[in-house]
């Protein structure tokens, strides 16, 4: 294997919105720096099953629906 091919990978503090700070190990930054987070599992619809709403602009999901309502949808 080639040396020097693979980026550092250590131990960096992620600071989430609420203002907690976790460690997790990655490649991004240096030893010890802080990322902070504009967006997290916490307050992220998609974990939090937040009520996000399909704006039905000019009809296409309506027509969506329609085409492909035999399919399960």
């Amino acid at each position: 294997m080639k040396k020097d091919t693979h980026p550092d990978y250590h131990i960096i503090d992620v600071k989430m919105t609420d203002g907690t700070v976790i460690q997790m190990k990655s490649t991004w930054g240096k030893e010890g720096d802080t990322l902070a987070l504009d967006i997290d599992p916490t307050v992220h619809p998609a974990w939090t099953g937040g009520g996000a709403r399909i704006l039905d602009t000019g009809g296409r999901v309506s027509k969506f629906k329609k085409k492909y309502e035999g399919l399960g949808f």
